[in-house]
């Protein structure tokens, strides 16, 4: 309690679902262009992001579907993140571990410039270290990979252990 006799509130304590972000653009812009291990940056997010939304948002209750836990990725963590759901989810036709999440494009590549020479650069590497570092903190391990397709794809392979549980759950 403090000494005017009223509870204050941590952020913390506020629900995630209420709000705008309160970071501008370019401040995003201008800190996020000096981040260099993109990747590793972008798990060690993904980690805490586990928290609060497993935790905190629902209880604890975590997916244990395939399809269900790339479907919170794709709508409920995206718009939290970004404002807005990525824009496809796509299965591989050629392989059963490999799914692929779309966005035409990412609020981290809106303000990088990348030169002729490094034309495979692709900052949405971090975004590819949050969907990984989830996916794989909530049961489900896989490898994402961020590739210039159609926008920004982003290539979710799953371990075969992953894919063989969900075809068992799917069985019963």
């Amino acid at each position: 309690m403090s000494l005017t006799g009223r509870n204050k509130t941590s952020i913390l304590d506020k629900p995630l679902s209420r709000g705008k972000g309160e970071v501008s653009l370019s401040c995003f812009a201008l800190l996020f262009s000096e981040v260099v291990q993109l990747h590793e940056l972008g798990r060690k997010v993904g980690v805490k992001l586990i928290d609060l939304y497993f935790l905190r948002e629902r209880n604890g209750k975590r997916e244990i579907k395939l399809l269900n836990i790339l479907l919170f990725v794709k709508s409920t963590l995206w718009k939290a993140l970004f404002g807005r759901e990525a824009d496809k989810l796509e299965h591989s036709n050629d392989d059963e571990n490999t799914y692929y999440l779309m966005e035409k494009e990412p609020l981290v590549n809106r303000f990088i410039s990348v030169p002729r020479d490094k034309s495979s650069l692709n900052c949405a590497v971090f975004i590819a270290g949050i969907i990984e570092a989830v996916l794989t903190g909530t049961g489900f391990t896989a490898k994402v990979t961020a590739h210039w397709h159609k926008g920004t794809t982003y290539m979710v392979k799953f371990d075969d252990a992953v894919v063989s549980r969900d075809k068992q759950l799917e069985e019963r």
